[in-house]
This record gives structure tokens, sequence and C-alpha cells, in this order.
């Protein structure tokens, strides 16, 4: 089986920059055009970056920890990374779709890995009906905001705001609120990954909310619509026996 030709691209951390050197020094690579692989060196929000940039290249994705966390990413060593690679177990997520329109009309559209969330702009809290797939479901959630998470990012934001961790392959969304007030009592939901999920914000002048799907925040919005993106696939690389799918059942034992 022939070598597979990698591409390397590192975050400005001087960390990451320093290993992408030694790297290059001890592999041939090539442009990232013909390319079979793209190896990333970074923290998780590069990986979430290189994602988004590449994504239009369908090249699978094999992710070096030369940052905090490193949850998308592999151990960082020197030696092996071509024989690691031809080992690798690939996982492929499809990303939600976020269309959010402002209230001056506009309309914007974005992908996210982990989340699409809705966060208040002001010290008001933000008022948000909720429906899923036309129903309404929830006339009014007050919160700081409220978030949709694939099972990939259901481990960061989602978690963080005490929502579900989400086993790859359930085929299920979570929903969950950002420190609601009411109902105080709900937690979220969680959805089959199909649906649409439409936000539409209520007294928008007095309370302000943004929508972020990832890196990419839109100001004022007036309704956002979340689905998941079945056309798009992206297919990340992971050390035998250390795949994203062990790594997110893991997280659901940490103490």
């Amino acid at each position: 089986m022939p070598t597979k030709k990698i591409y390397i691209t590192a975050s400005r951390d001087e960390s990451a920059q320093i290993a992408a050197k030694k790297l290059r020094e001890k592999y041939k690579t090539v442009t990232v055009d013909k390319a079979d692989v793209i190896v990333a060196l970074g923290g998780d929000g590069f990986m979430l970056s290189t994602l988004h940039k590449y994504m239009d290249l369908n090249l699978p994705i094999f992710g070096i920890n030369r940052g905090t966390i490193g949850f998308l990413m592999n151990e960082y060593k020197v030696t092996g990374l071509l024989q690691r690679i031809e080992k690798a177990e690939t996982i492929d997520i499809h990303p939600l779709k976020m269309k959010a329109i402002d209230i001056h009309g506009n309309s914007h559209e974005h992908l996210a890995m982990n989340e699409v969330s809705l966060l208040r702009e002001s010290r008001q809290t933000a008022h948000i009906k909720i429906s899923i797939d036309g129903t309404v479901r929830m006339e009014e959630l007050v919160a700081d905001g409220v978030l949709v998470a694939t099972p990939a990012g259901s481990t960061a934001y989602n978690m963080s705001a005490y929502g579900p961790i989400i086993p790859l392959g359930s085929n299920l969304l979570a929903l969950t609120p950002i420190s609601a007030c009411r109902p105080s009592r709900w937690r979220g939901a969680l959805l089959p990954h199909g649906v649409t999920i439409k936000f539409e914000l209520l007294d928008l002048k007095k309370r302000p909310v943004s929508a972020v799907a990832d890196m990419h925040e839109i100001r004022d919005v007036a309704t956002v619509e979340v689905r998941e993106a079945k056309n798009v696939k992206l297919t990340l690389m992971f050390d035998k026996g250390r795949n994203l799918a062990e790594r997110i059942l893991v997280e659901q034992f940490r103490q």
C-alpha cells in the first residue's frame, strides 16, 4: 500500500510551530491540494478552524495535540507518524447548519461541528420561543441562552451547561438551556438528529441576542433555525483504541 501524502498545518502557538517544524524535517510533505491526509497541530479550537477551512476538500484530518485539552486530538510524537496514520481509525461526523435572520432581515448561514448557541447580549435575560419541526414546544424560555450540540460537541460547551454527553452513533442532538430562569426545572431535551429546531427571539429591542455557530457570531438575531447538515461529512482520524467514540464514553465516567 503506498504511503499517504500528508499536509501539515499548525496553530500560531509556539509549541505547535516547533512541533510542525520537527515533523516537516522528518517527513515528506505536499501542498494541501495534493494531500491524502491533513495533519493539524494545535488544540481543539484549531481543529475546529481546520475543519472549517478545508471542509470542501473532503480530506481526513489527523489532529496532534499541541494545545490544552486536546479532546479531538492525538498524542504528540515525532516518530511513527506515517504508521499511525495508516493504522488510524476514522470517525465521520455531520455538522449542524445554522440559518439566522437578524433584526434587519439579513440571512446568515454557517456550519457548526460542536454547537449552535444563542446568548444574551445585555444584562437582560433572553426570552426565546422554541419550535421543533413546526410545533411550538416551549412558548417562552427565560435564560442566558440555549444551545444545540452534536454528539461530537456534547462534551464541550454543552457539558459545561450541564447538558447530556451523547455517544456517537446515537443519532441524537442535545437541546440545552444556559442558566434557565423559567421554567426553572427544565434541563433540556434529547432530540432525533433529523429534526429542525427553530428559535424565535421575543422582545428584541429590550433583549438582544447573538447566535454563534462554532466561531461564527451573528449579532441581534430575530430567528434561528438549526438542523443537521446531512450532505456534509467530516472525517477525523484517531490512534487505534483512542477514537472519539471511546473518549466520549470515558468522559461519562470521569469523576
